[in-house]
């Protein structure tokens, strides 16, 4: 007995300081993304989709959260990094059940990945960032083009702002929460660690870090090798690639709470602040 309680004691602990987990509470919220992305695809097409393709998908958190959501709905992930897919094989996967076979992980190069043809196409957490210029974004961009069924969406998203450029920590508290496989997650500090930036072509790398109960820390527990795009050249290589529209989305500002809105809407413009975040949509 006291053998079994030691192991499942290690067990919650592993759990507990499983680098996934705590990125996922800390910086994915794909509940969010696919009610934006139902919403504005409505919007553009008048009707639902059922056809998505996460790419960068990682653990293919967003994936997941699409086949549990309708039984009509298939996903496609694509990643190149192996354990990471199978990490979220075992651990999100298992826990959708007969979903599951609705869903389809591709350990592949999205440089090289044109089918299925699918309704939306979605790269979330800026990790298109590691394409460095502009002939390989291009490149994606246009793979991406041609793997979306006619009127299809490619949804990405993009962050700035004054903070954005130049070397920065910014720490914020995570409460305790589930995650999607049903693991409890206790609460941490989470940090957004910008070491690096170079104003001449935009190269920046970035860590996040985190610190658990009882002063135990994981540093670098990721590093991002990136340039920062700017939104102009998303919407200008989106276009140049054949989309025939390149819309920038961010949120509303709300006074009295004195932050923002949570409701991401098409924009012309919009005020410049430390950081932001948005949305950039090409319509195929």
């Amino acid at each position: 007995m006291k053998k079994q309680k030691k192991k499942a004691k290690k067990r919650k602990q592993r759990e507990v300081h499983d680098k996934h987990l705590l990125y996922s509470a800390a910086v994915q919220s794909p509940d969010t993304d696919l009610d934006f992305l139902e919403r504005v695809y409505k919007k553009t097409r008048g009707e639902k989709f059922r056809l998505l393709r996460e790419d960068f998908c990682g653990t293919a958190a967003l994936a997941c959260e699409w086949v549990g959501r309708r039984k009509k709905n298939r996903a496609w992930g694509v990643d190149l990094d192996r354990p990471t897919l199978e990490w979220g094989r075992q651990r999100y996967l298992r826990k959708l059940g007969p979903a599951a076979e609705r869903l389809e992980l591709i350990c592949g190069d999205v440089l090289h990945v044109a089918e299925p043809k699918v309704d939306v196409i979605a790269a979330q957490n800026f990790s298109y960032s590691v394409f460095k210029t502009r002939e390989v974004l291009g490149s994606y961009f246009r793979q991406v083009r041609g793997s979306l069924l006619p009127g299809g969406l490619f949804v990405l998203d993009a962050y700035g702002g004054t903070d954005a450029i130049c070397e920065d920590l910014e720490e914020r508290r995570i409460e305790a929460s589930r995650a999607f496989d049903g693991t409890r997650v206790p609460a941490f500090t989470y940090t957004w660690d910008q070491a690096f930036f170079n104003p001449v072509d935009h190269h920046t790398i970035c860590h996040i870090h985190f610190k658990l109960r009882r002063g135990k820390k994981m540093k670098r527990a990721f590093t991002y090798d990136w340039r920062l795009w700017t939104l102009p050249e998303l919407r200008e290589l989106l276009l140049e690639a054949g989309f025939e529209r390149a819309d920038v989305y961010v949120e509303g500002w709300d006074e009295e709470a004195d932050d923002t809105d949570g409701i991401f809407r098409r924009r012309k413009k919009f005020e410049n602040m430390s950081g932001w975040v948005a949305y950039v949509v090409g319509t195929s």
